[in-house]
């Protein structure tokens, strides 16, 4: 069972906060987090240990809020296990 995030425009804008981000969700969530170069992976054998979608969007939201980029970014939800974090359109 694994979750993908995307934080590939994340990386472009500001690449210091997806490592901070990947220690974020280490200390909310009990499951292996591999950083690559334009997502964030999590995994785990056993099937209940990856959080659902709706709480790792939470978490998200919570580290931008947490981090002053709430106003640039947001979290949208991809295909079945992704969620990706993307820059706001500004008007």
């Amino acid at each position: 069972m694994s979750m993908v995030i995307d934080t590939s425009e994340l990386r472009d804008k500001h690449g210091a906060e997806v490592k901070e981000l990947a220690d974020f969700l280490g200390e909310k969530v009990k499951a292996k987090i591999n950083v690559g170069d334009r997502e964030i992976t999590l995994t785990s054998r056993e099937k209940g240990k990856i959080p659902s979608k709706n709480y790792l969007r939470v978490l998200l939201r919570k580290f931008l809020h947490k981090k002053e980029l709430k106003d640039e970014f947001r979290v949208i939800s991809g295909k079945e296990n992704i969620l990706i974090i993307k820059e706001r359109k500004l008007t």
